[in-house]
């Protein structure tokens, strides 16, 4: 992976872990990849909307929540590390995101 790649996981790892420790008020050291945001931090899928529409202006997307929507059914992001994967993904591949393989 070019360092670029690097880089840019680790920006939006933090920018990830960051908004679900502010949003469920725990501190991020104590977030895992592992961490359910339903059962572990009481989140809902509104804080993936929220989330998704910090990543739109910070990225300049313009993916439509529709096309979210339909990845989501075919691979759920249920704990903070399948968000972050699902972020990346987002900024990597916007729209074209429902063509990838699951």
């Amino acid at each position: 992976m070019p360092d670029s790649d690097k880089q840019q996981e680790a920006e939006i790892r933090a920018l990830v872990y960051d908004f679900f420790a502010e949003e469920c008020d725990i501190e991020s050291s104590k977030l895992t990849d592992a961490t359910n945001i339903i059962e572990e931090l009481e989140g809902d899928s509104l804080m993936l909307l929220s989330l998704l529409e910090i990543v739109r202006k910070k990225y300049g997307l313009k993916i439509e929540l529709k096309t979210l929507g339909k990845h989501l059914m075919r691979k759920p992001a249920a704990t903070i590390g399948q968000v972050v994967d699902l972020t990346l993904k987002i900024v990597r591949h916007g729209d074209d995101i429902v063509n990838l393989d699951v």
